[in-house]
């Protein structure tokens, strides 16, 4: 940097006078940036406050300011008819630099030393699903927020708030708040068959949450964990993060192969399973598979966590029975959620452990968990108390009932074979199988270019799978927005064709 008998020059130096942020704020910003990043070196002196002052178009007053401020912290010093100049105490703070001694930028390029848990998870995590600021034909796991109740939950929150301050602000409790528990317990016992006591129930902050917990508290690095391939990306990595060495076992039309299951890993600690609407591939797990599952865990001694995520959106008929209501070992940990069933923000989800379990549970719990909101759970609580949730959820069955036949009348009509969705029962997506000349790969990435998220059920393995084909949201979006969505598929396949 060229000097002068006014200090460095500072040409990229600016403040807007017109910001909201006062200029005082801005230029010291802006200067204590530049010799934080090394752009200023320690002992190199500023410009006099006059001449900065004129340089940048401000008054004096503010440059000495400023001046003062960041001589209070440290980072410049006044010497007396010299100036100011960068601190000289910065060069100890100075990280230093390996194999480039004259780089001044901000990141040095030195990776950062991580456990070697979370190197060896960094490595397998899978990506996300994108979930978009606004739901695109046909994204997945989403509900219908257009039909969501707001007045009535603006309602109950306020009634909420207006509770005496020492119950909403304080910290929660880290087990979950009682009331949520006990409203949690009633409407699995009467809706799902889960019969539990509220001491058994868990509140986390989402599904989430309740995975990472469950890891761990049950699994040591490399305990094997049965996982279906194609199976849930957010539980994988979950496990995945608590140093689980995940065994793909496949599934076919009855659920997770039990067969394949203790073939490959006969002494498994846990095992994950979507037994309701098998996520990707959508099957239900059969009663004869179930038990299957029940009586290998029992001779393990492993765990099972059933993840119930859309168990109450079922479209025809009775919905199929939980793992958890024919578990008569005490062997099935059931999780569940309000991200689909209300919303996605909320951010709360459960567990209901095995009577074994619930000592453990609560005591890691007590010592290490901050537990999720007061008034949120209060307000789910009410929720499901005034019988608001039940009359929520049998309506959204009828959305997304007709939106899910919506799909499928509009794939007939217009994919022309190219293009086959199979119907479902349960849950907020189907899967589709491709004509033998298309590669979902491809299909996807064209419709993405259309801004139509589609799936491919690679996207869920951990190994190849033999199960080809996309997978289709259609909870989020109402019905006209589903025939211009078919119709923009169909228009990638004619693309592709010709």
């Amino acid at each position: 940097m060229v000097k002068h008998a006014g200090g460095v020059l500072l040409p990229a130096l600016k403040v807007e006078p017109d910001a909201v942020t006062p200029i005082t704020i801005q230029l010291a910003g802006a200067l204590r940036d530049l010799v934080l990043s090394g752009d200023l070196q320690p002992g190199e002196r500023l410009p006099s406050t006059r001449t900065l002052a004129e340089d940048i178009g401000v008054s004096r007053t503010t440059v000495v300011n400023v001046y003062e401020q960041l001589a209070t912290e440290g980072i410049i010093e006044s010497r007396v008819g010299a100036g100011a100049f960068v601190s000289e105490a910065l060069e100890l703070r100075r990280p230093i630099q390996v194999d480039q001694p004259n780089s001044k930028k901000r990141n040095s390029g030195l990776r950062p030393r991580l456990a070697n848990l979370s190197t060896d998870a960094s490595a397998q995590y899978s990506p996300r699903l994108p979930h978009p600021e606004h739901a695109l034909p046909f994204t997945t796991g989403i509900p219908a927020f257009d039909a969501f109740p707001m007045a009535q939950w603006a309602r109950l929150s306020a009634e909420v708030l207006r509770q005496p301050r020492d119950d909403i602000l304080r910290y929660p409790d880290s087990n979950g708040l009682m009331a949520l528990r006990e409203a949690i317990a009633i409407h699995l016992r009467a809706n799902r068959g889960v019969n539990c006591t509220p001491d058994e129930v868990f509140i986390f902050n989402g599904a989430q949450d309740a995975f990472n917990r469950i890891g761990v508290t049950l699994l040591d690095p490399g305990d094997e964990v049965w996982f279906e391939n194609p199976g849930t990306i957010g539980a994988r990595n979950s496990l995945i993060t608590c140093g689980a060495r995940l065994v793909p076992v496949p599934v076919d039309e009855e659920g997770i192969s039990v067969e394949e299951g203790q073939r490959l890993a006969p002494d498994f600690r846990l095992a994950f399973v979507t037994p309701a609407h098998q996520h990707p591939l959508g099957v239900t797990m059969s009663l004869k598979r179930r038990f299957k599952l029940l009586r290998a865990a029992e001779r393990a001694g492993a765990w099972i966590v059933e993840d119930d995520y859309v168990g109450e959106f079922h479209y025809s008929g009775r919905p199929p029975p939980t793992l958890k209501s024919v578990d008569e070992g005490g062997r099935v940990i059931y999780v569940g959620s309000f991200s689909k069933s209300l919303f996605p923000a909320l951010r709360l989800g459960y567990l209901v452990a095995p009577p074994k379990l619930t000592d453990t549970f609560r005591r890691i719990g007590s010592a290490t968990v901050q537990g999720a909101p007061t008034h949120l759970q209060s307000v789910v609580a009410r929720f499901i108390q005034e019988g608001h949730f039940a009359a929520h959820i049998r309506r959204m069955r009828k959305i997304y009932a007709e939106r899910k036949d919506a799909l499928i009348d509009a794939a007939a009509r217009h994919l022309d074979g190219m293009l086959i969705v199979n119907p479902t029962n349960t849950g907020f997506h189907t899967n589709a199988r491709l004509a033998p000349e298309f590669e979902e790969v491809e299909v996807a990435q064209r419709a993405s270019e259309r801004r139509i998220v589609i799936t491919p059920i690679s996207r869920f393995c951990i190994v190849p799978a033999s199960q080809k084909g996309l997978i289709l949201g259609f909870s989020a979006i109402p019905p006209a927005t589903i025939e211009a969505g078919v119709k923009s598929v169909a228009r990638v396949f004619q693309d592709l064709r010709g």
